[in-house]
């Protein structure tokens, strides 16, 4: 009896539809198209924040290869090894260097050393090195010695934490002229551990220099100065359509001084003087112009290129006219490295770089979140970007990063541009704003939502922030007409302690492991079910925090159907199809759910919340569905 007064009182208190969501319909006529889905809706935006590169999706292991760190030069991460009763010292020595672009070594004097008592030094890394069972490790540095050489140099893997010797070879005795050395360590049966560090070792007398020492594993695709494969393998689940680089703040350098020179990252990695980035630490420039363009080759992505515009965060920047004139040829020269054939000058220095056949390129983004610039010098700025590059290359289409007016109209159509817009939201902002290109103006510029994301959740993002992020996504999709490219930021953080910048990102990884955020999930399912066309969908429903969007491919006859489910219980809907003769009773329904926003992967629990698939049987013109709370869904049905 109690609990019949109990339940009509809580009636009294809370309204039925409290208890549970009423019905909703989303209703959808496939013969109806809204527009062409943009093919490159949805990409990737990658920069250096984070240890995205350096301790992230570049391979290379060691850490402060040339001995220069953010505060100048330096043996961060290098240690002095004496064992036994040796006795050695390291310093940096600036009066010497392997090359114009690294003028300087690391100095090792070894004073006393036996077979027994070798000394040296070590590296430890990226917080630690990843090492695997029966895999083989390739390094290079580059050395020289005085006339009393310490001899062969011993070059090892070891555990700091037991002592065990991982892997271990023999180098040559180093001449008395800087030259390039290789080796490889092969791995036998062990535990996968990142407690490991590399160390270098003589057992003689005498004076080294080194430089540039390096040591990779396995790569993607076995690419020389190549990509970690777990990140990649990762990215390609992304199905990305372009990657817009080198990115961001990047791009643009704290100062002039320091903005990305793509010259300066090109050519043997000896050439390569490496630079300030704005996040606090040096970028090695290991991942330079020629390997962004083989990461866009190898996951089949478009570029999106970046070019300096004469503007840098510390608000300097290089006034319109004569003085800009140079930072143009510069972004000519760039375009024609990528595209030009091996006749030009730059595209001949591309294929001496080793890759002879041109890139393909469409879009050039003049500069990054020019709407910073307190000048108010980016209009003409941009004009005389648009003007020199589209008189050379007229096929490229021009992104603008901040608004831009008419400055000259006999140079510059308003229409004849693309829009960067950026949105780092809440995911009740998104909620919000999903409709904010319903009614956007068709004849105005295009727009790139070239960064975006809900921040929420540290490092990585949590169960709530996908929700915000699948439901900004139904409002892109169904404007993709207009929405001509988003690309989520940031895509990466190393989850070490002092390896993050910037929270709430997309994927995370310390050195032996990856796993992507509930974000990460909801952009694969996106981005892996999306069609053509943008049909005519509605939805009818109560509940203000479900979302939808509908998509169809012509040549498959596959709906993709997004349901957004971001309120605190179920919610049944009922998907009702007109405009198709057929629907085939069987389907798919992808799903990723949780009991809280707050649930979330970690380092730990990397796949706590992942996408479930499951198999409808009696799909058809209208198809009843119960979302589970907290839910972002993908309905696949075939349609006739």
């Amino acid at each position: 009896m109690r609990s019949i007064q109990l339940a009509a009182l809580l009636l009294i208190i809370c309204p039925l539809g409290a208890l549970a969501q009423s019905s909703a319909t989303v209703t959808i006529d496939t013969s109806k198209s809204a527009g062409k889905v943009s093919p490159t809706l949805y990409g990737i935006m990658t920069e250096e924040i984070n240890h995205s590169y350096d301790g992230g999706l570049y391979a290379e292991l060691v850490s402060n290869r040339t001995f220069q760190t953010s505060r100048g030069l330096s043996l961060e991460n290098w240690t002095l090894i004496q064992n036994g009763d040796s006795r050695a010292a390291i310093e940096i020595d600036k009066t010497t260097g392997p090359s114009a672009a690294i003028p300087h070594s690391l100095k090792m004097v070894v004073a006393s050393a036996g077979p027994k008592a070798d000394a040296g030094f070590s590296n430890s890394g990226y917080w630690g090195m990843a090492v695997r069972p029966s895999t083989t490790y390739r390094g290079s540095f580059y050395a020289k010695a005085d006339s009393s050489a310490p001899g062969s140099l011993t070059v090892r893997l070891v555990n700091g934490k037991t002592g065990a010797v991982a892997a271990a070879t023999t180098v040559s005795a180093p001449g008395n002229s800087w030259q390039r050395y290789t080796f490889n360590l092969k791995t036998g049966a062990l535990a996968a551990s990142a407690d490991n560090h590399l160390e270098i070792l003589a057992e003689h007398t005498g004076t080294a220099w080194f430089s540039l020492i390096s040591l990779f594993p396995p790569t993607y695709k076995d690419e020389p100065n190549g990509y970690r494969v777990d990140l990649m393998e990762k990215l390609a689940a992304l199905h990305p359509a372009f990657l817009r680089f080198p990115g961001g703040n990047y791009l643009e350098g704290d100062h002039i001084s320091e903005r990305y020179e793509w010259k300066k990252t090109i050519g043997p990695l000896v050439d390569r003087p490496t630079h300030p980035t704005p996040w606090t630490y040096r970028s090695s420039d290991g991942l330079g112009l020629l390997e962004f363009l083989n990461w866009c080759e190898d996951l089949h992505m478009e570029p999106l290129l970046a070019v300096y515009s004469g503007y840098s965060l510390l608000q300097e920047h290089v006034a319109a006219g004569k003085d800009l004139e140079p930072y143009v040829q510069d972004a000519l020269d760039e375009i024609e490295y990528v595209t030009g054939g091996t006749a030009t000058h730059w595209g001949a220095e591309r294929a001496k770089d080793g890759h002879p056949a041109p890139f393909h390129l469409t879009y050039i983004e003049v500069g990054n979140e020019e709407y910073h610039d307190q000048s108010g010098t980016y209009d003409a700025r941009f004009a005389q970007y648009y003007k020199a590059i589209k008189q050379a290359h007229p096929e490229l289409q021009i992104v603008a990063s901040a608004p831009v007016t008419l400055v000259r109209p006999d140079i510059l159509d308003d229409n004849d541009h693309a829009l960067h817009t950026h949105f780092y939201r809440t995911a009740q902002q998104f909620f919000q704003d999903v409709h904010r290109y319903d009614k956007y103006d068709r004849s105005a510029p295009r727009i790139l939502v070239g960064e975006w994301a809900t921040r929420e959740g540290s490092p990585t993002t949590d169960l709530g922030a996908a929700l915000g992020d699948a439901a900004w996504m139904t409002g892109m999709e169904r404007n993709s007409d207009i929405v001509v490219m988003a690309s989520y930021a940031p895509l990466f953080v190393n989850v070490e302690p002092g390896g993050m910048q910037w929270p709430s990102n997309l994927i995370g990884y310390d050195a032996l492991h990856s796993y992507g955020s509930p974000s990460y999930y909801a952009q694969v399912m996106f981005s892996s079910n999306l069609g053509d066309q943008i049909v005519d969908s509605k939805l009818d429903t109560a509940n203000p925090r479900l979302f939808e969007s509908a998509t169809f491919n012509l040549k498959t006859h596959h709906l993709f159907v997004k349901l957004v489910n971001a309120s605190s219980v179920a919610q049944p809907i009922h998907v009702k199809l007109s405009g198709t003769s057929s629907v085939e009773s069987k389907a798919t329904l992808t799903t990723v759910s949780g009991r809280t926003t707050q649930e979330t992967n970690t380092i730990t629990e990397r796949t706590r919340v992942v996408p479930v698939v499951t198999s409808i049987a009696n799909a058809g013109k209208d198809t009843a569905l119960t979302l589970p709370k907290y839910s972002i869904e993908v309905l696949d049905l075939v349609v006739k």
